[in-house]
């Protein structure tokens, strides 16, 4: 039998873990909200913990809270930013929609850390959460905690991707493809003008995301419980942000409005919206690749993706794209997180958004799961596959769409006869359009060939 200790808050009395080192607050919440089984994302819970730092040493030096107590939480928020303790933090997602329960659990763990260093009781509310609420921590983690994800993990991996397209793009520069538009053939380019198209939509996903981040560095510490700054020292949101800015490496200052950052999550809807369009940037990326890897012979085939694992289970030798196939399932995700957010993001009831820990969870997901996708898809398909040149050479010679360079020489409609008669004769197109015109081959050769009508598509700033 697990044994269990007797621990009280301002309701009374309760059971808690002998184990646990949260308290009354926490196991209330545990047994309030048995719902998904899923917790805050360990980079949210580290992000709370960096709070409870910071603020405890801005607390110290504004002569509010002792020496040895803030030394004592400062020590063991490193603790939880270190990664240590994570089963500590059980409280479901879907819990009550400011994030006390998420709060009051690393307030109680941190001051039962810190009691144990100091050999005597620390206070979770009095201590740990001194010149703060729930209210504005937790909007303030949101903020803190997606704008170190972005740094650290998702911006890495998009200028990954980035710099593996345009190098692809540079290697293929000379292959010239038969364009498609409604998946019929059209007029050609070069597959390097192809990527060029996936490489703009991947460095524009950067700048939208870039253009977000000053007011993801907008804080909400210091607004307190309704935005006035009850029971926070004067000095107390400007001395934090400045802090928090030296540790991170990141400018973050005070909300120009608590208010504001209290009452609604339009950062956190603006950010879920770039991140959604970037999923559609990479599901087009990742539905290309699919297509143009399609075959081996009744498909397109005219690449061949890196080969990572059998593809089926009955079907011997059978090969599948497999990392475009899980890039287009997160791709999903993050526009079904979106959603969410957006939804969300309108709860904000007079001077409170009441959904907090789920827009937490949503954007903290979808930033980590883009990250993720982004590196296996320059890293697992697009740095790796292979051209099938003559699979691409083919259909370029016989492709009849090639007659539009002809239009401002012979019209639309004779263009047009030439096309259709070309197609269905299997005959090549300037064999036709000889008959057809009697214009001379060697002048005909030069208005088709294929090299010659892919210039152009791309305006040098």
């Amino acid at each position: 039998m697990t044994t269990v200790r007797i621990e009280k808050d301002s309701m009374g009395e309760l059971e808690v873990p002998a184990d646990a080192l949260y308290g009354a607050q926490t196991q209330r919440a545990v047994e309030n909200f048995p719902i998904s089984g899923l917790g805050m994302p360990p980079p949210f819970i580290r992000a709370v913990a960096l709070i409870k730092r910071t603020a405890a040493e801005v607390n110290r030096d504004l002569g509010l809270l002792d020496e040895g107590i803030a030394a004592a939480i400062v020590a063991a928020a490193d603790e939880v930013l270190a990664g240590r303790h994570e089963d500590q933090f059980p409280v479901d997602v879907f819990q009550t929609g400011s994030g006390t329960s998420t709060n009051m659990n690393v307030n109680e763990v941190i001051a039962r850390l810190a009691g144990d260093r100091l050999g005597k009781p620390v206070s979770p509310n009095d201590h740990v959460n001194m010149s703060q609420s729930s209210n504005d921590t937790i909007p303030t983690a949101i903020h803190l905690s997606a704008a170190l994800e972005i740094e650290r993990t998702l911006k890495p991996s998009l200028k990954v991707l980035l710099q593996t397209i345009d190098l692809r793009a540079d290697e293929l520069a000379d292959v010239v493809k038969t364009g498609r538009t409604h998946l019929m053939d059209a007029m050609p380019l070069t597959l390097g003008q192809e990527l060029s198209g996936w490489a703009a939509q991947v460095g524009d996903g950067l700048a939208r995301l870039e253009a977000a981040m000053s007011r993801l560095y907008r804080i909400a510490q210091g607004g307190t419980a309704v935005g006035t700054g009850i029971n926070a020292h004067p000095e107390f949101s400007r001395r934090f942000a400045a802090r928090l800015s030296v540790v991170t490496g990141m400018p973050f200052e005070p909300n120009r409005n608590f208010f504001e950052s209290l009452s609604c999550q339009d950062t956190a809807v603006e950010v879920s919206g770039q991140l959604k369009t970037l999923a559609c940037s990479l599901m087009k990326i990742a539905n290309d690749l699919r297509w143009m890897n399609s075959g081996p012979l009744a498909g397109l085939a005219e690449i061949e993706l890196p080969a990572l694992q059998p593809g089926s289970s009955i079907m011997p030798g059978k090969v599948n794209p497999v990392i475009p196939e899980a890039v287009c399932q997160v791709c999903a995700q993050v526009i079904g997180n979106d959603a969410t957010i957006t939804v969300g993001g309108q709860a904000g009831n007079f001077q409170l958004n009441v959904m907090l820990p789920v827009i937490a969870y949503n954007l903290l997901q979808s930033i980590q799961i883009v990250g993720n996708c982004a590196r296996l898809l320059a890293e697992k398909a697009i740095s790796g596959f292979t051209v099938k040149r003559e699979n691409i050479e083919r259909p370029l010679a016989r492709n009849p769409i090639l007659v539009t360079a002809l239009n401002p020489v012979v019209g639309y409609l004779k263009a047009a006869e030439i096309a259709k008669k070309a197609y269905r004769e299997g005959r090549p197109v300037i064999e036709v359009a000889m008959e057809v015109t009697g214009m001379e081959q060697e002048e005909l050769e030069k208005l088709l060939d294929p090299r010659h009508l892919t210039e152009g598509g791309i305006v040098s700033p």
